[in-house]
């Protein structure tokens, strides 16, 4: 089992679920396909903390794509 951090219907652009997707050290998180500004926000804002924590962000999915360089 693992957590999976959700968003819930009737968003806003509010990214706060992000924050706390990395905070909890989350190795999911559900906020629906890349299609209106309210979704993007919330990967703008993933974008924004990798940035940030630069060497030290790890992104643990990356094991399942082991032919990319």
């Amino acid at each position: 089992y693992t957590a999976v951090i959700s968003h819930r219907s009737g968003e806003t652009e509010d990214s706060t679920i992000a924050d706390i997707a990395v905070g909890t050290n989350a190795l999911q998180i559900k906020t629906g396909s890349m299609s209106r500004s309210d979704r993007m926000a919330k990967y703008n804002q993933l974008l924004r903390i990798e940035e940030d924590l630069g060497d030290i962000a790890s992104y643990p999915g990356r094991s399942a794509f082991y032919n990319l360089k």
